[in-house]
Protein backbone atom coordinates (compact mmCIF):
# COMPACT_ATOMS: atom_id res chain seq x y z
CA UNK A 1 0.00 0.00 0.00
CA UNK A 2 0.99 3.59 -0.82
CA UNK A 3 -0.37 6.88 0.91
CA UNK A 4 -0.09 9.74 -1.45
CA UNK A 5 -0.47 13.12 0.57
CA UNK A 6 -1.93 15.67 -2.15
CA UNK A 7 -3.14 19.11 -2.04
CA UNK A 8 -5.47 21.13 -3.92
CA UNK A 9 -5.18 24.85 -4.01
CA UNK A 10 -8.44 26.20 -5.15
CA UNK A 11 -10.98 23.52 -4.44
CA UNK A 12 -13.59 25.64 -6.61
CA UNK A 13 -11.10 25.36 -9.95
CA UNK A 14 -10.53 21.56 -9.21
CA UNK A 15 -12.16 20.44 -12.26
CA UNK A 16 -10.68 18.13 -14.76
CA UNK A 17 -10.68 18.64 -18.91
CA UNK A 18 -14.04 17.25 -19.71
CA UNK A 19 -17.05 18.14 -17.44
CA UNK A 20 -18.23 14.84 -18.12
CA UNK A 21 -15.47 13.15 -16.24
CA UNK A 22 -14.94 16.21 -14.19
CA UNK A 23 -15.05 16.36 -10.26
CA UNK A 24 -18.69 18.29 -8.95
CA UNK A 25 -18.76 19.26 -6.10
CA UNK A 26 -17.29 21.56 -3.01
CA UNK A 27 -15.69 20.52 0.46
CA UNK A 28 -12.99 18.08 0.91
CA UNK A 29 -14.45 15.31 2.15
CA UNK A 30 -16.64 15.09 -1.32
CA UNK A 31 -13.33 15.41 -3.30
CA UNK A 32 -11.62 12.76 -0.85
CA UNK A 33 -14.55 10.36 -1.83
CA UNK A 34 -15.04 10.98 -5.67
CA UNK A 35 -11.07 9.85 -5.60
CA UNK A 36 -11.22 6.99 -3.60
CA UNK A 37 -14.22 5.69 -5.94
CA UNK A 38 -12.34 6.77 -9.14
CA UNK A 39 -9.53 4.17 -7.00
CA UNK A 40 -12.05 1.57 -6.54
CA UNK A 41 -13.57 1.34 -9.46
CA UNK A 42 -13.23 0.96 -13.42
CA UNK A 43 -16.55 3.67 -14.02
CA UNK A 44 -14.08 6.47 -14.39
CA UNK A 45 -12.08 4.85 -16.64
CA UNK A 46 -14.73 3.40 -18.70
CA UNK A 47 -16.46 6.75 -19.49
CA UNK A 48 -12.62 7.96 -20.45
CA UNK A 49 -12.18 5.24 -22.50
CA UNK A 50 -15.38 5.48 -24.13
CA UNK A 51 -14.35 8.81 -25.43
CA UNK A 52 -11.43 8.04 -26.94
CA UNK A 53 -11.47 8.12 -30.96
CA UNK A 54 -10.17 4.35 -30.64
CA UNK A 55 -11.45 2.99 -27.35
CA UNK A 56 -10.08 -0.72 -27.90
CA UNK A 57 -6.41 0.31 -28.61
CA UNK A 58 -6.54 2.07 -24.88
CA UNK A 59 -4.27 0.25 -22.83
CA UNK A 60 -6.63 -2.09 -20.70
CA UNK A 61 -4.02 -1.87 -17.41
CA UNK A 62 -5.53 2.09 -17.51
CA UNK A 63 -8.44 0.67 -15.70
CA UNK A 64 -6.84 -1.42 -13.24
CA UNK A 65 -8.54 -0.66 -9.88
CA UNK A 66 -8.15 -1.20 -5.74
CA UNK A 67 -11.45 -1.57 -4.09
CA UNK A 68 -9.82 -1.34 -1.15
CA UNK A 69 -7.95 2.30 -1.67
CA UNK A 70 -9.19 5.01 0.70
CA UNK A 71 -8.91 8.49 1.20
CA UNK A 72 -9.79 11.01 3.76
CA UNK A 73 -9.75 15.16 2.89
CA UNK A 74 -9.70 18.39 5.08
CA UNK A 75 -9.37 21.73 5.10
CA UNK A 76 -5.87 23.17 5.79
CA UNK A 77 -4.83 26.25 6.67
CA UNK A 78 -4.48 29.03 3.86
CA UNK A 79 -7.39 27.62 2.20
CA UNK A 80 -5.46 24.26 0.47
CA UNK A 81 -7.59 21.51 0.80
CA UNK A 82 -5.09 18.41 1.81
CA UNK A 83 -6.04 14.63 0.70
CA UNK A 84 -4.70 11.33 2.07
CA UNK A 85 -5.25 8.82 -0.55
CA UNK A 86 -4.14 5.04 0.53
CA UNK A 87 -4.04 2.78 -2.16
CA UNK A 88 -2.34 -0.30 -4.28
CA UNK A 89 -2.42 1.79 -7.83
CA UNK A 90 0.48 2.66 -9.13
CA UNK A 91 1.27 6.79 -9.18
CA UNK A 92 0.91 6.50 -13.19
CA UNK A 93 -2.76 5.20 -12.50
CA UNK A 94 -3.50 7.55 -9.82
CA UNK A 95 -2.24 10.49 -11.70
CA UNK A 96 -4.33 9.47 -15.09
CA UNK A 97 -7.35 9.47 -12.88
CA UNK A 98 -6.46 12.25 -10.69
CA UNK A 99 -6.06 14.52 -14.23
CA UNK A 100 -9.56 13.02 -15.42
CA UNK A 101 -11.35 14.19 -11.88
CA UNK A 102 -9.13 17.80 -11.09
CA UNK A 103 -7.07 18.53 -13.94
CA UNK A 104 -4.00 20.10 -12.62
CA UNK A 105 -5.75 21.49 -9.81
CA UNK A 106 -3.66 18.73 -7.49
CA UNK A 107 -0.20 18.76 -5.51
CA UNK A 108 1.41 15.51 -4.36
CA UNK A 109 3.22 16.81 -1.21
CA UNK A 110 4.80 13.64 -0.19
CA UNK A 111 4.20 9.39 -0.19
CA UNK A 112 4.73 6.61 2.24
Amino acid sequence: MTTYFLSVKDISKAKGPDPDLSFEGIGPEKLAADIAQAMRSDDLFQRWRAKQPEPDDVDPSLGVTDPGASATGELSPGDRHDVTLTTTLPMRIVKHRLNLLIGSSWELRDTR
